[in-house]
């Protein structure tokens, strides 16, 4: 597995870093962040996703809280150069 930093909350104390990797071969993301509250999570639950589908988080799944400030951290799939990561690490 090949992972690249992408980006971390700048200034967090050294025990809160929500952080972002790309997984290179696969293209997805692997994200550090807070644990969803479990008010966020029956909130979740409640609003659902689509018809029929179940709205329990199963054991090997969990719900994230992502900080607003991280998705300046995330690949566009129309930045082919890789630009939005390069420039997000040196942010």
């Amino acid at each position: 597995m090949t992972l690249k930093f992408l980006g971390i909350i700048p200034n967090t104390p050294t025990d809160e870093s929500p952080t972002i990797w790309l997984h290179e071969e696969t293209g997805d993301l692997l994200v550090q962040s807070y644990k969803a509250t479990e008010d966020e999570v029956k909130q979740c639950q409640e609003v659902g996703s689509i018809p029929g589908h179940s709205t329990d988080v199963p054991d090997h799944e969990t719900i994230i809280r992502l900080p607003a400030v991280m998705l300046k951290y995330i690949p566009r799939p129309d930045d082919e150069t890789g630009e939005t990561a390069r420039a997000a690490t040196s942010a």
